[in-house]
């Protein structure tokens, strides 16, 4: 897993860094908004596409090339698609899925693959240790919505700006949310976009909750999770639950903070991003945790994998096998989309057994509700915790030694005793932890408190308490863990 620190990201800027607080999102809006006076509405979309290539070359300029090919390529598919015939049709879009994914496992599971292939055949095949383009899997998933929705009809884009815009849009360009281009291109379509007072306050708003819930929230799990998962040899009963709990919440927090950032950015330019958080850990089953956690990624999924794999594998499996019950075939459809899942996430099989579990549990929870059964509310939000929270472990484990000396510690397999993390005790991360649980139960969400935005004192005391925490508490640049997709 990635580090606390960006140290080997260079001059990134990231969204809580003081460049892009300071320089680069204010300059980007007084920009958007002096060409909006030009009344040439190419100027303003020429000037956000530029800085949101200029954005992201700031990490790694040698992938940009990844990017813009991507994009041009891409379009031309799409282009294609909706001018051909059926057959034709077909041909292309199997090419054009197979190209997105292609130059996605090229850089994200070659090593992957590579390991596998040695260990298997005993082979010393060189791994190619390939440094993985910035926010890949995301436009990977973006650019394959376009072109199944061109396949399907359902687009009529002939602006190579507003699909480049689509791609690159520096807002979600990193780690989502995943949007779809019907979403954003008649927002970008319009002639004019003139300064709103009331969305530059908002999203001003709604980006420091995003922040705060990084640098205050996120990073001080971090500490927790990293000591617990990376440096120390072993682990107690307490600091176990301690260390997996710090991850949940960092986890959380971190992308739920990154989340609202973009959505509060773009909000500033008068774009409306789809909601992407809806307080997951309040869920009460394995269903309702996936309607309300990385929301945009989960309609993806349905949309546009398991729809076409479960006709798919209708017509090529199951319609072979008549004995077969229709809802033996949608749990496993359902086993094999988790698995999809896991493997977008990392390559490695921890991610694949985190991808596996959530698989079984979706599928068990649908049989379940169908014969009718029903846990108590609080018992239900509880297994749906435990479950949530046991499964994150292999998703944070770095390998497999990593996750079991987490689970045994959890399971008190290694004693009971207080044993100290750094920078505060175990008891601290308790604190921690429970003032967590406090907020995310009982306290409105940031959709909540967009929603009742009201530009009055009390907001405005609430608003600079936020943003004078968040801003003292930049005094470190720490990652945010969706950066590793």
């Amino acid at each position: 897993m990635l580090s606390d620190t960006t140290d080997h990201l260079g001059g990134t800027m990231l969204f809580n860094s003081m460049q892009y607080i300071f320089f680069f999102l204010p300059g980007m809006l007084a920009g958007y908004y002096l060409l909006q006076r030009t009344g040439r509405p190419v100027l303003t979309k020429l000037w956000l596409l530029g800085g949101s290539l200029f954005f992201y070359s700031s990490w790694n300029a040698a992938y940009l090339p990844v990017l813009l090919g991507s994009i041009v390529v891409n379009y031309a598919i799409g282009t294609r698609l909706m001018r051909v015939g059926e057959t034709a049709k077909k041909r292309i879009i199997t090419a054009g899925i197979l190209l997105n994914v292609g130059l996605l496992g090229y850089y994200k599971y070659s090593d992957f693959i590579i390991g596998i292939v040695n260990d298997a055949a005993g082979l010393t095949l060189p791994q190619l240790h390939l440094t993985l383009p910035l926010a890949i899997s995301f436009f990977t998933f973006e650019q394959i919505s376009y072109l199944v929705d061109c396949y399907r009809g359902k687009l009529k884009n002939d602006s190579f700006l507003h699909y480049a815009m689509f791609i690159a849009f520096f807002p979600k360009l990193i780690a989502g949310p995943i949007l779809l281009f019907k979403e954003l291109e008649p927002q970008l379509a319009q002639a004019r976009n003139p300064l709103n007072e009331m969305n530059l306050c908002m999203g001003l708003y709604l980006f420091f909750i995003g922040l705060f819930k990084k640098v205050v929230l996120a990073d001080t799990y971090a500490v927790w999770a990293t000591e617990g998962f990376d440096r120390l040899p072993g682990l107690t009963l307490i600091d176990g639950w301690a260390v997996s709990l710090s991850y949940s919440f960092q986890l959380y927090f971190d992308f739920s903070g990154y989340s609202d950032m973009a959505l509060g950015a773009a909000l500033m330019m008068n774009i409306r991003f789809p909601v992407n958080f809806n307080s997951p850990i309040k869920a009460r089953n394995i269903q309702d945790f996936w309607q309300r956690w990385h929301m945009t990624l989960s309609r993806f999924l349905f949309t546009y994998v398991y729809v076409p794999l479960s006709r798919f594998m209708y017509m090529n499996v199951y319609r072979r096998l008549p004995w077969m019950a229709k809802e033996a075939q949608a749990c496993i459809n359902i086993i094999l989309l988790f698995l999809i899942s896991g493997l977008w996430h990392g390559a490695g099989f921890p991610f694949l057994i985190w991808g596996l579990l959530h698989g079984v549990a979706y599928a068990t929870h649908r049989i379940w509700k169908k014969a009718g059964f029903r846990l108590p509310g609080v018992l239900a939000w509880l297994v749906t915790l435990l479950f949530i929270n046991c499964t994150s472990v292999f998703f944070r484990a770095k390998d497999w030694a990593s996750a079991m000396k987490v689970f045994k510690a959890m399971f008190g397999c290694s004693g009971v005793a207080f044993s100290h993390l750094p920078l505060s005790n175990t008891s601290g991360s308790v604190k921690w932890i429970a003032a967590g649980f406090l907020l995310v139960l009982l306290a409105p969400n940031s959709n909540q408190l967009t929603e009742r935005f009201e530009p009055n004192w009390r907001t405005a005391v609430f608003f600079a308490v936020l943003a004078v925490v968040s801003i003292v508490n930049l005094t470190k640049i720490s990652e945010f863990l969706y950066f590793q997709f």
